[in-house]
């Protein structure tokens, strides 16, 4: 069995390492190619350097202030190109990314089988998250197998007509690959985190969802200065995504502050590290929401829906929105009742158990022999009519 794994952000790029990790074990059953759109460029290098991945393509298509349109585009003629020269058995894709969704439509082109990783996630509405709602539904309504990281997801797919033999359960290979690096070693005063204050309490900040471009961002900004000046003792850790528009509202809120540290965006390891350390986080991203209870951190989520509501079900996740008071007023709950705070920072992770890449691979697997079967009694029925004949 031939399989390709395409992803282009660093998101994907966590998420998939651990099953091209897996994916490998499994050689020489099972031959593993990589592509990479590289949608984001330095972060995703990042990844592939930490996990030791290296594609056989690179597909290399970012450019400054591209539009959707053209990102699609490029993507999907260059993926076209890359499958008819590769010719797998299997792609791989991930996620809610325009690389997740055009490569699923360029494999299905090609009448080539496509797993969908982190499959049947939704809030819902189409605007949030913008695009990647309608990415993921796209290339849910596409693929051949549906890895589902929850059964809220596995549901949501029913509830769309899905069938279900084509959907397994996972739990989310990005808790994975949090295991894994989370063993690893770390010189905090020698990376990009020697000049955090460890012995304040952290908040990690992350924000970049284009719904969230503009005024949500300011208000989000607006939240932060009021929190460093009602409380003396917590620091605002903020690694900065690429999007210019992100990093124009971002410095100019909070570049002055005494109590914020504005990081370049920072690696995964370092990442981990973050969370690992914080005492709690303010996120729209949708990784932190699944990584952050696995480490006992609450997560308050500055979004108005979220994809991943096992989180908020079991109590280790709330969403507040982008209003500046509400935002205040929900972190000042986790800062001021010990008690309140404790209910939240539960070791529970509805995500997963680790072995997610495991489950994914071995789906495959059987796939494979299935497959096999078929052809082995086609060809059997074939010579057994010829032979009559």
């Amino acid at each position: 069995m031939k399989v390709l794994c395409i992803f282009g952000t660093r998101p994907e790029a966590i998420k998939m390492a651990p099953v091209v990790k897996e994916l490998k074990a499994h050689r020489p059953q099972i031959t593993t190619s990589v592509c990479v759109t590289a949608q984001h460029r330095e972060m995703l290098d990042q990844v592939l350097e930490l996990f030791d991945i290296h594609p056989e393509y690179d597909l290399d298509i970012m450019q400054e202030n591209q539009s959707l349109a053209e990102i699609t585009a490029k993507a999907l003629s260059r993926i076209d190109w890359m499958l008819l020269k590769e010719k797998p058995d299997w792609v791989l894709t991930q996620g809610d990314t325009t690389t997740a969704m055009t490569a699923t439509l360029a494999a299905f082109y090609r009448r080539i089988k496509v797993g969908h990783i982190e499959a049947g996630l939704r809030t819902g509405d189409r605007l949030h998250p913008f695009p990647e709602e309608v990415n993921r539904k796209m290339a849910d309504a596409i693929c051949d197998l549906h890895f589902a990281p929850t059964e809220t997801a596995r549901q949501n797919l029913l509830r769309e007509g899905v069938n279900e033999s084509t959907i397994t359960v996972t739990g989310n290979t990005g808790i994975d690959a949090l295991h894994e690096i989370t063993g690893k070693p770390y010189a905090w005063d020698a990376g990009p985190l020697f000049c955090v204050p460890r012995q304040q309490r952290l908040i990690l900040l992350t924000a970049h969802r284009r719904e969230n471009l503009g005024k949500s961002l300011e208000n989000i900004c607006a939240a932060i200065k009021a929190l460093i000046t009602r409380y003396a003792d917590i620091h605002v850790v903020c690694p900065v995504h690429l999007n210019p528009s992100v990093r124009r509202a971002v410095q100019r809120a909070l570049d002055k502050e005494k109590n914020v540290t504005l990081l370049e965006p920072v690696d995964y390891l370092s990442m981990a590290q973050l969370l690992k350390h914080c005492y709690l986080v303010l996120t729209d991203s949708g990784g932190l929401q699944e990584e952050a209870p696995g480490l006992g951190k609450p997560v308050l989520v500055l979004r108005e829906v979220t994809e991943r509501p096992e989180g908020v079900n079991a109590g280790t996740a709330r969403i507040v929105g982008t209003d500046t008071q509400n935002i205040v007023r929900e972190v000042g709950r986790l800062l001021e009742s010990t008690a309140e705070y404790h209910r939240m920072a539960r070791l529970v992770n509805p995500y997963g158990d680790g072995k997610a890449s495991a489950r994914i691979v071995s789906r495959l697997r059987s796939e494979a022999t299935a497959g096999l079967r078929t052809g082995i009694r086609r060809r059997v029925g074939f010579e057994t009519f010829a032979f009559q004949s």
